[in-house]
């Protein structure tokens, strides 16, 4: 599998950095695990063609995570997509999504599509569903965003990738990561406690719980990325690729 970190950056942009989207390409499927606002323009960039994309993996309903998603849909509509969108996030992701399309393009969520959009409302403990090729488990963690919010592990062709999300610490990180060839993990801040935020210093002190065969940092402040060379634990940037 190869995985790139198409986007890599928090809400707010630190860094010059793209939202949450993780780009992953396995045997017979291309999948978005997170879909943040700014999604569109980091695949295009990037040369990343967004009609190629079979499916997005949510972890939570903020607009850094999957508030790309309505931009993603609308530009397969007007570029003649005939594929079908497999979309996978916590219970509330359905309601959401033609929510948000609504706010951003009034009629949009009932407009007749070329193509299907479907959606599955992932369990909340690790039950497994199936999306596309891949297999998707969710793990409910600590962030609130109005539904709950997951620790995802995503298994295609014989590769395991887990994404935190964003959470305070919790052990369900460590059932989501367990056996992993990556976990991609939230580092908001340095040190500093950010209530519902993973700090890396918190991090740290929990590597020995976390059986991941690898651990990139992700979803940085400015302060983190201040940081990042006192840090043990390699992080990622726009555009990292790594091949699993």
């Amino acid at each position: 599998m190869r995985v790139r970190f198409a986007g890599s950056g928090d809400a707010f942009g630190s860094g010059g950095r793209w939202q949450t989207c993780i780009h992953l390409s396995g045997p017979g499927q291309v999948l978005l695990v997170d879909c943040g606002a700014t999604s569109m323009v980091a695949l295009k960039a990037q040369g990343l063609d967004p009609n190629a994309v079979g499916a997005v993996a949510v972890t939570h309903l903020h607009g850094d995570h999957f508030g790309g998603l309505p931009f993603l849909i609308l530009d397969g509509q007007f570029s003649g997509r005939s594929a079908p969108l497999l979309v996978a996030g916590p219970p509330g992701t359905r309601a959401r999504l033609a929510e948000a399309m609504e706010a951003l393009f009034p009629g949009s969520s009932q407009a007749q599509r070329r193509f299907p959009v479907q959606v599955t409302e992932l369990g909340t403990d690790g039950q497994p569903s199936a999306l596309g090729a891949a297999t998707v488990r969710g793990w409910q963690v600590e962030h609130p965003c109005g539904a709950p919010p997951l620790a995802l592990r995503v298994d295609l062709g014989g590769v395991s990738i887990a994404y935190s999300g964003d959470t305070q610490w919790t052990a369900a990180l460590t059932q989501a990561a367990d056996g992993a060839d990556l976990f991609a993990v939230e580092a908001y801040t340095f040190d500093r406690p950010v209530r519902y935020h993973l700090d890396y210093q918190t991090l740290r002190a929990h590597l020995g719980q976390i059986r991941a065969r690898r651990i990139v940092l992700t979803h940085m402040s400015a302060a983190m990325l201040a940081r990042l060379a006192d840090a043990d634990v390699p992080a990622a940037y726009d555009g990292m690729t790594l091949d699993l």
